[in-house]
């Protein structure tokens, strides 16, 4: 049993760091846009409603973790996820707020649910 507890305590602690860079809206946000392929800053910025610096500044720790990867074409930097499957991880985190939310809330879990899980890229977020 001595022999498997560092292995859990290891695995443990990446975990927690994962789930620390996850923990952002804005990264979640970006994750749930990249799951349709691979986009530059500004795509991203405008599909987010956010400032091209900040989602440069959340793409950085994404990278740095290799939950994304960039690709240069001049001056343009097209991101990518690294593994695709972390987007249906995090919709399936979903059902965890359902148990927590108050009622009036469900429309809105179930309301991003359909967003995230579309075939196409939503026009809203």
């Amino acid at each position: 049993m001595e022999r498997k507890m560092p292995s859990r305590i290891v695995v443990s602690r990446e975990l927690a760091e994962l789930l620390k860079l996850l923990a952002h809206p804005d990264r979640l946000r970006m994750i749930e846009e990249l799951r349709h392929g691979e986009k530059d800053v500004t795509s991203i910025a405008a599909a987010l409603d956010l400032p091209s610096t900040r989602i440069s500044q959340h793409l950085a720790p994404l990278r740095a973790h290799r939950l994304v990867e960039d690709r240069r074409e001049g001056r343009n930097h097209f991101y990518r996820l690294t593994q695709p499957a972390i987007a249906a991880w995090i919709v399936e985190a979903l059902e965890f707020l359902d148990v927590r939310s108050r009622l009036d809330e469900s429309a809105h879990i179930e309301r991003v649910r359909e967003l995230w899980t579309a075939d196409t890229p939503a026009s809203s977020r």
